[in-house]
Parts: C-alpha cells; sequence; structure tokens
C-alpha cells in the first residue's frame, strides 16, 4: 500500500469521525439540558415498559436454563438498548444523503462515507448506555465477566446490519421521499415483531406460539442481536454455541451489505442532480 494510499485513507477516517462530531454536537444546539435528552428519552421508555408489562400485566421475572430468575426490568434493559441504537441509526442514517445534500453536490467530496456519520454518532449514545446498563446490572447482582465482552462483538454485528440497511434505503429516498414515512412505520411494527418486550423462547416452551412460528419470528436478524445481548449478559452463552443462527445472521447481514453496495453504486451518479 504506498503513502498516498495510507495518507487518503487516514484523512478519510479523520473527516467521518469529524463530522459525527459535528452531527451529534448539531442534535444538542440551543438545548438548554443538550446530550442529558438523549439518555432522559431511553430511560423513561424503559420506565414505561417496565410499569406496564411488569407492574401493570404483570409479567413475572425471567426465569434462566440454570433456574435463575432475572428482574424483567434487566431482560427488557438487554433488549431496549440495542434497539435504540438501531432505529437511531437506521431512521437518521435512511436522511443522510438528504441532509448532507450540499456535499453530495461538491465532485470532489467523497460521498461514501456519508452513511456512515450517523452510524458512528448514534454509537456514542449506545457506548454510555451500555455503561449504564451494566452498572444496573451490578446493582442487581450480575457482574461482568467474560461472557459480557460478547457485547462488542454483537455490537459490531448491529452496526454492519444497519449500514447496509442505510445504503439500500439513502439511495431510494433521493428519489423517493416517501421512503423516510414507510421506514418510520416500518420500525413501529418491527419493534414488536421483534422479542424485545416480549419473551419468545418462553411462549415456545409454554405452548403459547408454535415452534414452526418460533422459528419463523427468529428468522428477523435483529433477534439474533436481542438474543445475543441477553446471552452475553443474562444466559452466559457463547455465540458460537448457537452456530446456526450466527451463520444464518452473517449469510443474511452480508447480502444486505452487498445489495445495498450495488443499489447505491448504480444510483449514485444520478444523485447530485435530483438533489
Amino acid at each position: 500500500m504506498t503513502t498516498a494510499v495510507k495518507k487518503n485513507k487516514k484523512e478519510t477516517v479523520k473527516l467521518v469521525l469529524r463530522l459525527a462530531k459535528n452531527d451529534f454536537k448539531a442534535k444538542f444546539a440551543g438545548s438548554y439540558m443538550g446530550i442529558v435528552w438523549t439518555f432522559l428519552q431511553p430511560v423513561v421508555m424503559i420506565l414505561v415498559y417496565w410499569f406496564v408489562f411488569e407492574k401493570g400485566l404483570p409479567a413475572t421475572g425471567v426465569t434462566t436454563k440454570t433456574g435463575i430468575t432475572v428482574p424483567f426490568v434487566l431482560w427488557l434493559t438487554a433488549g431496549m438498548v440495542p434497539w435504540f441504537y438501531f432505529s437511531e441509526a437506521f431512521s437518521s442514517g435512511t436522511n443522510t444523503l438528504l441532509e448532507y445534500s450540499y456535499l453530495v453536490k461538491k465532485v470532489v467530496f467523497n460521498i461514501d462515507v456519508l452513511p456512515f456519520v450517523k452510524v458512528i454518532s448514534a454509537g456514542v449514545v449506545h457506548v454510555i448506555l451500555i455503561l449504564i446498563m451494566l452498572v444496573l446490572y451490578g446493582c442487581y447482582g450480575f457482574l461482568p465477566d467474560l461472557y459480557t465482552l460478547q457485547v462488542i462483538y454483537y455490537s459490531f454485528c448491529m452496526v454492519f446490519l444497519v449500514l447496509g440497511a442505510v445504503y439500500i434505503t439513502c439511495s431510494i429516498v433521493v428519489f423517493f421521499r416517501d421512503m423516510t414515512q414507510l421506514v418510520n412505520i416500518f420500525m413501529q411494527v418491527w419493534v414488536w415483531v421483534t422479542p424485545i418486550m416480549w419473551n419468545l423462547d418462553g411462549m415456545v416452551e409454554a405452548g403459547s406460539i408454535a415452534p414452526i412460528v418460533g422459528r419463523i419470528f427468529k428468522l428477523n436478524p435483529f433477534y439474533y442481536i436481542v438474543s445475543g445481548y441477553r446471552d452475553a449478559l443474562i444466559y452466559k452463552t457463547a455465540f458460537w454455541e448457537k452456530w446456526d443462527l450466527t451463520l444464518y445472521f452473517w449469510i443474511f447481514a452480508i447480502a444486505q451489505f452487498l445489495i445495498g453496495q450495488l443499489i447505491y453504486r448504480r444510483l449514485k451518479p444520478h444523485f447530485a442532480d435530483v438533489l
């Protein structure tokens, strides 16, 4: 690799990080509480869901295979924290080319890096939410161990998954602005069909859901992420022990990413003309 290529890559990385930093700051421009709002909203949502499901319905704690009952708030948090990141990165990433249209029109600017900006910007909050989640788990006696490190792996899986999806939607929304609304509706449905606030395995074991239906729900790639966070924090299961789900996820994620790249490359020459 030549010195010029290395320098160009280094400058590209610096540019992406700088844009992501500015994007993160822009969210709180003119706000008195600033970054506090970013964490207040997820915390309030988790508390609302916890109150509704555990106190209102009510939902009991989740029992692991070892017989340990986990408080519902911990089980819920392990599913909500990755969802907060995915929904934010996907929704905002869809509009990234529209938001940075002034850069898209610049001939010398490498617009291929723009989808990374929103993904990285959302990642800042995600890292802090993970730390808060670990503190919450520690307060209940669930201390970090080697299995907890798998959160890093599943976070990487989530970043790769959302990046492929963003390349698809951000390319299409330039020509079909209704894509933004479709994504919002899709996310509203997806949060409920993903076992984030309900226990898929428990319902299958109880006979509430037929095994075949349970397997269909597991085809949702985000199920792998949510169950992975819980495996790392609660069930203490290594990702290679679920090799079939791991293989399926990566086949899906890589295929989606390649399709996203194909759509993006095909439509890229026309971005500046439309914007």
